[in-house]
């Protein structure tokens, strides 16, 4: 990388910084999508704390999420999920990597769509099924044919990741290039909604 690109890079992270003015920077999609990895690339670009509400319910119940679920259900997770997602969203510059079903849920998708920007990070089955592949805590794909699952929460959940304020392809690069492609997609929208 050149000195110049180096610059043009801090340069792009700063104005965003600027935009976001303190405001969270919430990642959403599913499983394997990289929220995770291209959250923690971004906050440090961004110069911001980097959060996985995964890890902040785990820290919060105790427990890992694959025994949340099977200990006390889906239904008592997603409350529990919420909770955390809103006691989150007060803090000021984070870049928060949600669950894959955190946005699904009506009440946590307001509370983001009301005090942070959204990012949908959208992979294809293909490349989510290979990731996911690679660990094994994933309780939703606990199933007979976890290929066919993952591919029904995809036609499902993809229309609502959709409401995000904006998309970015995760695609499999270095997860550095997909962090770049999120900051310049994200400055793009805010020249937009000046206009």
């Amino acid at each position: 990388m050149s000195r110049t690109d180096g610059g043009g890079r801090q340069g792009r992270a700063r104005a965003l910084a600027s935009r976001l003015n303190g405001r969270p920077l919430v990642l959403v999609g599913m499983m394997g999508a990289g929220k995770t990895t291209v959250g923690r690339r971004l906050a440090a670009r961004l110069g911001r704390q980097f959060i996985d509400s995964d890890e902040e319910i785990e820290r919060a119940a105790q427990m890992s999420i694959p025994e949340i679920f099977e200990q006390r259900g889906e239904g008592e997770f997603r409350a529990g999920e919420m909770r955390v997602i809103a006691r989150l969203l007060k803090e000021k510059d984070i870049v928060l990597a949600t669950g894959g079903g955190a946005f699904v849920n009506a009440d946590t998708r307001a509370l983001v769509k009301a005090g942070a920007v959204s990012v949908w990070l959208k992979a294809d089955l293909d490349v989510l099924f290979e990731r996911v592949s690679r660990r094994s805590n994933r309780p939703l794909l606990k199933t007979a044919d976890p290929r066919g699952t993952l591919e029904k929460l995809i036609e499902d959940r993809y229309p609502i990741y959709a409401e995000a304020d904006l998309t970015v392809v995760s695609r499999d690069v270095p997860q550095d290039n997909v962090a770049g492609d999120v900051i310049v997609a994200l400055l793009d929208h805010f020249k937009k909604e000046q206009a």
